[in-house]
């Protein structure tokens, strides 16, 4: 079943000379537990196209729908909430707030949202991330694996439809690389998530269910992995 689906999405920045077409009427869509790792060189636009479906950044043209609602045709309010609740966003920089600790940071979207926090999931995760134990820890106090797991964390805690990441393991070394994989690929499986991955590392792309090429913006590939 169709969870996600980009229609025409073409991204432009700046005008005359300067001007740079970072994706070029792409379309695709993503069914709801599927697991797509989306590569390319630096500078095809798959960061942007991350970004777009995300809500993150808005497309010149085109469209992105999630569980059929036009994500872009909402008002700026309801947008905000469709980043909270509907999307989990993993960057390879952590971007965890350094003077929270590991609860607060891995809560914050939630808290962010009004609601309360549910403490099942929450105990769930911290077992499932290995962060038992470091609860009160705060970022600078964590090992680089350590902070990534904590911002996968947060990306989890409001139950996502979607979990976008843009190079989660960029900044980690091959034995935390793959242990971060793992953890998003259990994810994947355990809550039914959607799971879209922009990588550069041929062997991460290769565990997914289907990849994703881009280049100067556009499709150059689009090939089931596994079913």
């Amino acid at each position: 079943m169709e969870i996600l689906r980009a229609e025409n999405l073409t991204k432009i920045y700046g005008n005359g000379d300067n001007r740079v077409v970072a994706l070029d009427h792409v379309s695709f869509s993503v069914n709801k537990g599927e697991f797509l790792a989306i590569i390319g060189p630096s500078g095809s636009g798959k960061s942007t196209l991350l970004h777009i479906l995300g809500g993150v950044d808005t497309p010149s043209s085109g469209n992105v729908y999630v569980e059929g609602c036009d994500v872009y045709s909402q008002k700026e309010n309801a947008l905000a909430i469709f980043r909270r609740r509907q999307v989990g966003l993993i960057y390879q920089f952590y971007n965890l707030i350094p003077v929270l600790n590991v609860i607060e940071n891995i809560t914050l979207p939630v808290l962010m949202d009004g609601r309360k926090v549910n403490e099942e999931r929450l105990a769930e995760l911290l077992e499932i991330l290995s962060l038992k134990g470091r609860e009160n820890h705060l970022p600078n106090q964590l090992s680089g694996g350590q902070q990534q797991r904590v911002s996968i964390g947060r990306a989890l805690m409001n139950a996502p439809s979607v979990v976008l990441a843009d190079e989660p393991t960029g900044n980690l070394d091959s034995k935390n690389s793959q242990e971060i994989v793992e953890l998003l690929k259990y994810s994947n499986k355990k809550y039914k998530q959607t799971l879209i991955v922009i990588t550069h590392d041929e062997n991460i792309a290769l565990q997914a269910d289907r990849i994703i090429a881009i280049e100067d913006g556009k499709i150059t590939r689009d090939e089931v992995v596994r079913s």
